[in-house]
């Protein structure tokens, strides 16, 4: 039994209250500057001390794998794909969204920002997408030495109901991804990466080249090749892994400046919608950090060396590289075995859709190891301008119809006179471009014809008459 004065007097009472409603408003203002993320930690970890247990399962769909010590980055496709799904699921009653306008078609895309949520409906489960921002330091170690940069991250936040779980991830999961593919083919945009040794990623531009196989000055059978070829690789995924190969594609495109060699690079990636890496290997600090930058590219993308000839010179077994004096103690530079083992050895079966393309005016001076079957599966010659070249020109210069080999009286003239190496495509359309009437350009293109087969018989007569003098020469002895 309690008595009246067991109770506490109302001077206590009142004293207890000014303490707690001082603390309240004491701790109000602190909570507003506490991040959300920080305050939802917290209240999670009370409820969990009372045994409060949420129902709710969170996943976090990060934008990159793998940030180790390293600071080795890969890009989580499924990000991307959710990215693109969320897109064309905003509420219209979003307050803040991040806005990028589509430079094809002109079209203004919207993306979540921080803060907003999307309610989505799967099979009448319920579930709540957010998007978080941030920024994280990371280190990176090479040759021994820490190197400190800062990264930007970002991620999704998935929630629902725990009991959903396998729903979620054996079939919302995939339904995503399939409906981003068709929305990101939709409204597809090339882009051109080029790597930053600053920040450690590549850094993209959106890539807008117009080159296309109709607009190639290129010998037509050869395109038909090409493409046929282009078209055997992208059906055949279940053949490369039915033959144990990695599902890449090499090719080797030569032949002397001003042939095209990048407008075939271009038509490519326009035909098969893939992003290109431009790869320098002048800025490739060792056979590790080449790994490290290919392994960060996408899947269905095309990586261009040009002028592998001239771009760097690779130590091989046989010659090894020259003492640097001032390198680091321990550093490796990048060397042919390197480059190779990572277009052809384990490391190229870390990503599927590849395509690799090398360029050079000299192939003669490409190491051998470079040309083998399974490398370079297709070595493209890029010559002088044919005639078929010259049609396609025509055509995209002057309108002039491509079908047929008489559209033109001047034709059958340019076609007697071009045959054989004396122009390049280049060198055809910088003439081309000189006057829009057609009249004009064809007999300006039949002058210069004229005049470069002249300097070119001409310089024959003269060699022929240098070897003849040998002869002579060596006949009298």
């Amino acid at each position: 039994m309690m008595f009246f004065g067991d109770l506490p007097s109302p001077a206590s009472i009142f004293s207890t209250y000014a303490t707690i409603a001082g603390s309240v408003m004491m701790i109000k203002p602190m909570a507003q500057i506490i991040p959300q993320q920080v305050q939802n930690y917290i209240v999670s970890r009370i409820k969990s001390l009372f045994g409060c247990r949420s129902s709710t399962l969170t996943l976090i769909i990060n934008d990159m794998n793998g940030t180790g010590t390293n600071g080795m980055r890969t890009i989580n496709e499924l990000y991307s794909a959710f990215q693109d799904y969320l897109s064309s699921n905003i509420s219209p009653d979003a307050s803040k969204l991040k806005m990028t306008r589509d430079p094809k078609n002109k079209k203004v895309n919207l993306y979540l920002s921080e803060g907003e949520v999307v309610s989505d409906i799967y099979q009448g489960v319920e579930l709540k997408i957010s998007y978080v921002a941030g920024r994280k330091k990371s280190t990176d170690v090479e040759d021994g030495e820490e190197d400190e940069f800062t990264i930007n991250s970002e991620c999704l936040l998935l929630s629902f109901d725990k009991k959903h779980r396998d729903l979620v991830l054996n079939s919302y999961v995939p339904y995503v991804e399939s409906k981003a593919k068709v929305i990101n083919d939709e409204r597809r945009i090339l882009k051109m990466h080029s790597y930053s040794s600053l920040s450690r990623y590549w850094e993209s531009v959106n890539f807008e080249h117009p080159s296309t196989f109709d607009t190639l000055a290129m010998n037509e059978e050869l395109k038909r090749s090409v493409l046929g070829d282009l078209d055997r690789f992208i059906k055949r995924k279940n053949f490369y892994k039915r033959v144990g190969k990695a599902w890449k594609r090499g090719y080797l495109l030569y032949g002397p400046p001003g042939t095209g060699k990048s407008s075939l690079v271009a038509a490519i990636a326009n035909y098969l919608k893939f992003d290109i890496y431009d790869l320098q290997l002048a800025s490739v600090k060792g056979d590790a950090d080449l790994r490290r930058m290919l392994l960060t590219t996408r899947n269905s993308s095309i990586l261009v060396v040009e002028d592998i000839d001239c771009s760097v010179d690779l130590p091989t077994r046989l010659q090894p590289a020259p003492k640097t004096r001032g390198a680091p103690k321990g550093s490796a530079p990048l060397t042919l075995s390197g480059l190779l083992n990572c277009i052809d050895g384990l490391w190229s079966s870390c990503g599927n859709e590849r395509i690799i393309i090398f360029t050079t005016n000299n192939k003669e001076r490409l190491d051998p190891a470079l040309l083998r079957p399974g490398r370079m599966d297709m070595h493209i010659y890029m010559g002088h301008c044919g005639f078929d070249g010259f049609k396609t020109l025509a055509a995209n210069y002057l309108g002039l119809s491509h079908d047929n080999d008489d559209t033109h009286h001047l034709y059958p003239e340019i076609k007697h006179l071009i045959d054989g190496q004396v122009l390049t495509p280049a060198q055809v359309a910088e003439e081309l471009m000189k006057n829009e009437d057609a009249d004009a350009a064809l007999e300006g293109l039949v002058r210069v014809l004229k005049r470069k087969r002249s300097e070119t018989e001409k310089c024959d007569d003269e060699s022929m008459k240098k070897i003849k003098k040998l002869v002579e020469g060596e006949m009298r002895v």
